[in-house]
């Protein structure tokens, strides 16, 4: 018999590690070739964990709760074989799946300058630590005071919980009192600590979900990062309404799927992004990256309350029926909890359809590091003034609001405006011969 060890895989660009939620087999148990031996999460979203190769489960290295890094092995199989190692092409293979230094530190750079803002970002906190931490209301000091045991002398969650259980017995922080006339020179930060909320008699206390947390986290940051600004345009798509009404019960009898207006709204963003490429950029520092892809991100929303952006990828390259096909199925996969990774990175541009709710209209926050990002409210019928060859006329009309907030520190009122603008006229300007 031979030794296998089970890494964590890659998960995609910046996914550098995951968090073990639970183990679908235990020690001693018999696993087949690409069973799901393990579920993880990112902070993108979580997945399954196969395995390559059949055997028997010996020893699990990383419990429920533990964080790995790609390549890490998180469990040792015994497999078919002679010698108690794994092959000279398995040994190959963990090293080309372990990063090493250097592409650690060219990796962890950008996330640490991406940390929260109560922590300066000197320090690298894995999802799970800075969770602890932040829970626990943990300061930097605080951190920055506690040996890691991990790799480079990172704070691992056995450093961290040690030093909560310890943390009643430190020696007190001396802390200067501050004169009330005195300016404040320290940033507020965005919350108070929950141990300052008191829940009054019959409130009912709700922990956030791992899920929410990092949404949380997220929205904070990306306010705080991108000063925000957001124009808005009533759009008739009257033609948009006639032509999928034409054309919904021949494509789902054709393809067996639901032609929604997604594709439609995706396309003419698509074309916009054509016109005026500085939209669909990201910052780093003071560089301004132009991204070549155009990749669609699409807020859904869960059946839990939380929210997911897969992506479409290259949708510049896909026909109307293609975007069709690939909004549906991610839709889906992201409401069955059955996305990769892999699907909800990389996105250059994103929409929000908050029509689907039934509003009018909306103020989206920017997901970083995007620089731009389009909400789409309600289709409703209303009266409009329609100027014919022989005057202007009140006709009932298709009417829809759309709203596009981008980063004003890269996007200026007359490009952001005029973006929202070519996205109109291509949804006012519809051809109803277009072909599905």
């Amino acid at each position: 018999m031979a030794e296998y060890k089970l890494l964590l895989p890659s998960m995609g660009e910046g996914v550098m590690e995951a968090t073990v939620i639970t183990w679908l087999f235990n020690e001693g148990d018999q696993v087949k070739e690409d069973d799901s031996v393990v579920e993880i999460a990112t902070d993108k979203v979580d997945s399954d964990v196969p395995t390559p190769v059949s055997g028997k489960i010996v020893k699990i290295l990383k419990q429920k709760d533990e964080v790995a890094k790609v390549g890490e092995a998180i469990a040792i199989l015994e497999i078919e074989g002679e010698g108690g190692n794994a092959s000279a092409e398995e040994v190959k293979a963990e090293t080309a799946l372990a990063p090493d230094s250097e592409t650690l530190k060219t990796i962890e750079e950008p996330l640490k300058s991406a940390a929260p803002t109560e922590f300066s970002g000197d320090l690298y906190l894995s999802p799970l630590v800075k969770s602890i931490a932040q829970q626990e209301n943990i300061s930097e000091t605080e951190l920055k005071s506690i040996k890691g045991s991990g790799l480079e002398g990172r704070i691992t969650k056995e450093d961290i919980l040690a030093y909560v259980k310890n943390r009643g017995n430190q020696p007190a922080t001396q802390v200067a009192p501050v004169q009330q006339s005195a300016p404040v020179s320290q940033p507020v930060t965005p919350s108070a600590p929950a141990s300052t909320i008191t829940a009054a008699a019959g409130d009912e206390i709700i922990p956030m979900d791992r899920m929410r947390k990092i949404i949380a986290e997220n929205m904070v940051k990306a306010k705080q990062i991108a000063p925000h600004v957001t124009s808005f345009i009533e759009t008739d798509v009257t033609n948009v309404v006639k032509w999928r009404n034409k054309n919904k019960s021949l494509f789902e009898k054709r393809e067996g799927e639901k032609l929604t207006f997604m594709p439609i709204f995706v396309r003419a963003v698509v074309k916009a992004i054509q016109d005026f490429p500085m939209i669909n950029v990201s910052i780093n520092g003071e560089n301004i990256i132009k991204k070549k892809n155009i990749n669609i991100g699409m807020a859904t929303a869960l059946p839990d309350g939380n929210l997911i952006v897969p992506v479409i990828k290259n949708a510049d390259q896909l026909s109307l029926s293609g975007l069709a096909k690939a909004i549906n199925d991610l839709a889906y996969r992201a409401r069955n909890k059955k996305l990769k990774p892999e699907d909800t990175q990389g996105a250059t541009y994103t929409i929000s359809n908050v029509g689907s709710f039934g509003n009018l209209m909306g103020t989206p926050i920017i997901p970083q590091p995007q620089v731009a990002i389009l909400a789409i409210g309600a289709i409703v019928k209303k009266p409009a003034v329609l100027e014919t060859p022989d005057g202007d006329v009140i006709a009932i009309r298709n009417l829809m609001f759309m709203s596009h907030s981008y980063d004003h520190r890269v996007v200026d009122g007359s490009l952001g405006g005029m973006m929202l603008k070519h996205v109109h006229d291509y949804l006012e300007n519809w051809d109803l011969n277009t072909e599905i």
